[in-house]
C-alpha cells in the first residue's frame, strides 16, 4: 500500500486493437514485447494489453525494502486489469503465467478465460514434499545465478539461467545485442525465485478458478514445470491440457507462431 503522500507506480503497457480484451503477461528476463507477434495476430478482433512488470521494459523497479511477492507483481499490473474492463482472457508465460494465477484468484468473476504457458509456482512443489523434488533443477540454477551476483558477474548469471530453459550453449549462441538486456534483468534473480519459491497459497485454494483454461507444457521442458503441472492441473476445474511435442519452456518466444496460434484458436472458441 502507497504511503500517504506517495503514488503507487504504474506498470507500462502496450495496447492494440479492440473487441473484447486479451491482457498478456511476460516471462521473467523478458518484457512486454516479447508478445508482439501475438498482439499482432489477434488485434484485428481483439483488445490486447501487454504490460511490463516490476523492473522489465519500461515499468519502475520493486521500490519496497522487503522481498517481492506474486501478491505485489499482481497488485502492480492491477490498473491494466482495470483498464481491460470486466470480461478478461488473461495470458501467460512462466513467471507471468504464476502471476496470472494470483491476479485470478483476487477476481475470477472477471476472468472469462486463462492461457497459461508452464506456469512456474514452484511453492506447489516444495508444499507437496520437502526438497529434494521435482524442483531440484531451477532451485540449484537460481542458487548459482545467485552466487555469480554475488560476485558481481552478471554474465554468468545470466548464463545459468538461459542455458537451464533454453539448453546448454543457449546463452553462448545469442547475440550480443540481445544478452546485454537478459544480464541486466538476470540480477534479479533472487527475488524470482523467492516469489515463486515462497508463495502461499495453497494448491486447493486454485479450485475457485472456474472458467476456461488452456495449459500450455512443452514436451521437452524442464522436470519443475512438469512437477508443476502434476500438482496444479488436477485441481483446475476446466483446464485443458494441451502438450507441445519438441517444444520447451522458452517455446512463446522460440517457436511463437506455433504457441501464438494455439492460444488464437483458444481465444476463438471461448470467446
Amino acid at each position: 500500500m502507497a504511503q500517504p503522500g506517495m503514488t503507487s507506480p504504474r506498470p507500462f503497457f502496450r495496447e492494440a486493437g479492440s473487441g473484447p480484451s486479451v491482457v498478456c503477461l511476460h516471462a521473467n528476463a523478458s518484457t512486454s514485447a516479447q508478445w508482439r507477434l501475438l498482439t499482432e495476430l489477434l488485434s484485428p478482433n481483439y483488445r490486447v494489453l501487454t504490460p511490463d512488470s516490476y523492473g522489465a521494459g519500461k515499468s519502475p523497479d520493486w521500490h519496497l525494502n522487503r522481498e517481492v511477492t506474486l501478491g505485489d507483481e499482481a497488485s502492480f499490473i492491477e490498473p491494466v486489469l482495470s483498464l481491460a474492463g470486466p470480461s478478461i482472457a488473461l495470458v501467460g508465460h512462466s513467471y507471468g503465467a504464476a502471476v496470472a494465477l494470483i491476479a485470478a484468484l483476487s477476481n475470477p468473476a472477471r476472468i472469462r478465460a486463462l492461457v497459461l504457458y508452464e506456469p512456474t509456482l514452484f511453492s506447489l512443489v516444495d508444499a507437496q514434499s520437502a526438497p529434494p523434488n521435482g524442483a531440484d533443477g531451477i532451485r540449484h540454477v537460481a542458487q548459482a545465478a545467485a552466487a555469480a551476483l554475488d560476485r558481481a558477474d552478471k554474465d554468468s548469471a545470466a548464463e545459468h539461467f538461459i542455458d537451464y530453459w533454453m539448453g546448454a550453449g543457449s546463452w553462448n549462441a545469442m547475440p550480443i545485442g540481445r544478452k546485454q538486456a537478459i544480464a541486466d534483468s538476470v540480477r534479479n534473480v533472487h527475488r524470482w525465485a523467492h516469489a515463486l519459491f515462497t508463495e502461499p497459497t495453497p494448491v486447493q485454494a486454485f479450485s475457485a478458478l472456474d472458467m476456461p483454461i488452456l495449459y500450455l507444457l512443452g514436451q521437452r521442458s524442464p522436470e519443475p514445470t512438469h512437477a508443476v503441472a502434476r500438482i496444479l492441473l488436477p485441481v483446475l476445474p476446466r483446464a485443458r491440457l494441451l502438450e507441445l511435442p519438441g517444444m520447451g519452456h522458452m517455446a512463446p518466444i522460440t517457436h511463437p507462431e506455433v504457441v501464438n496460434a494455439e492460444i488464437a484458436r483458444f481465444l476463438d472458441e471461448v470467446r
